[in-house]
């Protein structure tokens, strides 16, 4: 089973790949185009289509997984048929609509490649499995969510020029976009991660919120993946808050940056299944310690640990978990009332009738 996913989750990955060589200008993010080594990103092609084609033609050989390693054959094949690594890439309108297929790509290798092996190394829970219970749902929010990149990255754009632009003021953008690299990145953390914890409070203390973050909060296992089942309106509504305060108070490119990758990284790895204590820091810093506890159904986590960035926020606020265990025993959303698969979980907030 493990080597059939491999192969087939490698053989859809060169298939978009391919798609994503044909046809640029509509299946690639144009913020990575400037940056990318095609040449590289060829091999690596070649590499995963090799890798792809001989477990599924291994699998198949040997009566394993047959219908899973077909696919992953057959995926590889077509690919080839189609120019395969080979595919030449010549010049292409700019400033078309796109999907971010090469983000989703470049981002799920990476975080599984990376994520997967710190599990292995330091497990919280030893026996859950890679491909634990309702992995496929959580893989399909994250290609859906990358997927659609550019069209949340338009929305959120637009509104937060419409909603905040006016709380603009020159002086204090030229001040803050002058302030030393670090100074400035753990204070765009501090202003971005108060509004994200009022934000996601809001989300657990206002019931037609709740509706679009109990998705979230459905997940019953914790691992890298996990974080990504998001629904895609609070997706929009926290990112344009979020942003707001990043917006309007004028940061430099290269601390959005740095806040960009900063982000990335904790909201993957507060979510995986690793069991890492920070001491004395567990009260300034969010650790996935503190985050488990915040999707754990027992009783003395309910509504608790907000902040996504700084822990202190929650010590502060008053909302910081109190707990004599050190782990909490059950994920989940008490009561266990949300379905599982992504088109289920999507109209979930609108036909619920809790």
């Amino acid at each position: 089973m493990v080597t059939g996913v491999l192969a087939l989750v490698l053989g859809i990955l060169c298939s978009l790949g391919s798609l994503a060589f044909h046809f640029p200008e509509y299946f690639t993010t144009p913020q990575l185009r400037r940056s990318y080594d095609v040449a590289l990103i060829r091999q690596l092609m070649l590499i995963a289509m090799v890798v792809a084609g001989g477990l599924s033609l291994v699998n198949m050989l040997f009566n394993r997984q047959r219908w899973l390693s077909a696919t992953a054959f057959g995926l590889v094949l077509i690919t080839a048929l189609a120019g395969g690594h080979k595919v030449p890439v010549n010049d292409f309108a700019d400033g078309t609509p796109y999907i971010g297929l090469d983000w989703m790509i470049l981002d799920l290798l990476g975080s599984a490649l990376i994520f997967i092996f710190i599990e292995k190394l330091f497990a919280l829970r030893k026996s859950q499995p890679v491909f634990r219970p309702e992995w496929q749902t959580d893989l399909v929010h994250f290609g859906v969510n990358h997927l659609l990149i550019g069209f949340m990255l338009l929305v959120t754009n637009l509104l937060v020029h419409r909603l905040f632009g006016w709380a603009s003021v020159d002086g204090v953008r030229g001040w803050v976009a002058a302030l030393p690299f670090a100074v400035a990145l753990p204070l765009i953390i501090l202003a971005a991660d108060l509004v994200q914890y009022w934000t996601h409070r809001a989300y657990h203390e206002v019931p037609w919120l709740w509706r679009l973050h109990a998705v979230h909060h459905s997940a019953k296992h914790m691992d890298w993946l996990a974080g990504s089942r998001q629904h895609l309106l609070e997706i929009l509504i926290t990112r344009t808050l979020v942003l707001a305060p990043i917006y309007t108070l004028g940061f430099s490119k290269e601390v959005i940056d740095a806040y960009i990758v900063v982000v990335g990284f904790q909201a993957v790895f507060n979510h995986a299944n690793v069991s890492v204590r920070l001491g004395p820091l567990r009260y300034v810093v969010v650790s996935p310690n503190f985050h488990h506890w915040h999707h754990s159904q027992d009783q003395e986590a309910l509504d608790r640990n907000y902040a996504a960035h700084y822990a202190f926020l929650d010590h502060m606020f008053g909302t910081a978990v109190r707990s004599d265990k050190m782990w909490p025993e059950h994920y989940g959303v008490l009561g266990d009332y949300v379905p599982n698969g992504f088109i289920k979980q999507f109209k979930f907030p609108f036909v619920w009738k809790g």
